[in-house]
Parts: C-alpha cells; structure tokens; sequence
C-alpha cells in the first residue's frame, strides 16, 4: 500500500501546519509567562527542531520580534541589551578585582620576604629594634651619670662643709 504523491504532499502540508501552529502556541505561551525567548526555547516548548523555525521566515521573524519586546509591563523587562550591558559591567569588575588581588599579593610578598630576610639574620635587623635598643643604652648612660652627680654632688656639700669649717676655725686663731 503505496501513497500518492498527492497524498504525501497533503500531509506534509498538513504536519508542517500543525507544527507551526505548536510553534505559534509556544510562543505565545512564552510571552505571556514572560520567559526568556529564544529560537532554541520556542523549538523545545513545540516540540520541534531549531531548523524548522529557521526554515520558515514567518516563525523566525515572530521569534525575533517577540525577542526585541519587553515580556510584560508587570515584570521586570530584562533585554539583551541589558543582559550585554551587565555582563561588560561584571567583566569591568571583574578585571578590576584581578588587578586589586594581584597588587594585594605583591605587597603581601614584599612584606613576607622583608620580615623572612630580617628573621634569618642575614638581612640588617629592624631598624625600630635598632632604636629600642640605643635607647636602653642610654637610659642606664643617664642612670650612671646621675648616680655620679648624686656623688660628685655629696662630695661637693662635704668639701664646701669642710671649707666653712676650716675657716671658721681660721678664723677663731687669727683672732686670738
């Protein structure tokens, strides 16, 4: 049982109708849902192949204009351009933040080596280390020094005493 060519051409006239319709219907259903349109989400919703509604102008033309329209005013209108717009925007950011961790990981490095070069001893020691250290020499330089004028200062009341003293008595002869 062989069929016409006829009759062959009637159906496929007839399947190729349905599935536009189905196409039609998906894409209809999509712009009220307010989904993301696109040739590949309208073919899968119809259950049929990208290539039919590349195939057909009519459907591609009604794909891509459903694409350009906002889905619907109650829902938040996101359009290529937009969806283009933030992605330059997130790969701006994300340079930018490439750029800050690789300047965060030089000066963590310089600072790792300068503190790893002064703790093996090879390097010049910490130069606040340095001045922590004068400054101890110099308290206990003052601590001594201070002692000596204490004592200079005690021998220097005793002489003057001793000297009231011897003249004093001085004194006391020459007048007799």
């Amino acid at each position: 049982m062989t069929a016409t060519p006829s009759a062959l051409g009637a159906f496929r006239t007839a399947d190729t109708a349905r599935r536009g319709d189905r196409v039609r219907q998906a894409l209809a259903a999509m712009t009220a849902a307010g989904n993301d349109i696109t040739v590949s989400s309208v073919a899968r919703a119809a259950r049929v192949h990208r290539s039919f509604i590349h195939r057909h102008p009519d459907l591609h033309t009604a794909v891509q204009e459903a694409q350009r329209k906002p889905a619907s005013p109650t829902l938040t209108a996101v359009s290529a351009a937009s969806l283009h717009a933030d992605l330059a925007n997130l790969h701006a950011q994300n340079a930018r933040l490439a750029r800050q961790i690789k300047t965060l990981e030089h000066r963590l490095s310089d600072a790792l080596g300068i503190q790893a070069y002064q703790t093996s001893g090879i390097g010049a020691p910490d130069p606040s280390a340095q001045l922590q250290q004068r400054v101890l020499e110099l308290e206990q330089h003052l601590l001594h020094l201070t002692a000596q004028l204490e004592e200079c200062t005690d021998e220097l009341h005793a002489a003057r005493a001793a000297n009231r003293d011897l003249m004093t008595l001085l004194n006391r002869t020459h007048a007799r």
